[in-house]
């Protein structure tokens, strides 16, 4: 069984899942073609994902992070303030990340 947010009937997995395709402004259909379904069954497949009636596998959910370019751990992250920070580290620099791991480790 898919994890659920606390207060929320939503499945985590679906819920950052339509969080980053909406913030990436790619359609449930365009996305599902993106990562390789067919044409005609993206679209449905995607909202399964996102309404929790299905979760992906691993490597397809690999796929949609990537096309969505967010980190992996992101789409399964349980705490909202900790998925805010993987995605903003995510779009650091690699020596900007190590820095912060850094300046993190020190205190």
């Amino acid at each position: 069984m898919a994890s659920r947010t606390q207060g929320d009937t939503t499945p985590l997995f679906g819920k950052r899942l339509r969080e980053a395709r909406e913030m990436a402004g790619i359609a449930q259909d365009k996305l599902g073609v993106l990562i390789g379904l067919d044409e005609s069954s993206s679209s449905a497949r995607i909202s399964r994902y996102e309404t929790g009636i299905h979760e992906p596998p691993v490597r397809t959910a690999k796929q949609i992070a990537a096309v969505l370019k967010v980190p992996l751990a992101f789409l399964y992250c349980d705490d909202d303030v900790l998925a805010a920070i993987l995605l903003q580290a995510h779009r650091m620099s690699k020596e900007a990340r190590r820095a912060l791991l850094a300046s993190m480790q020190a205190k």
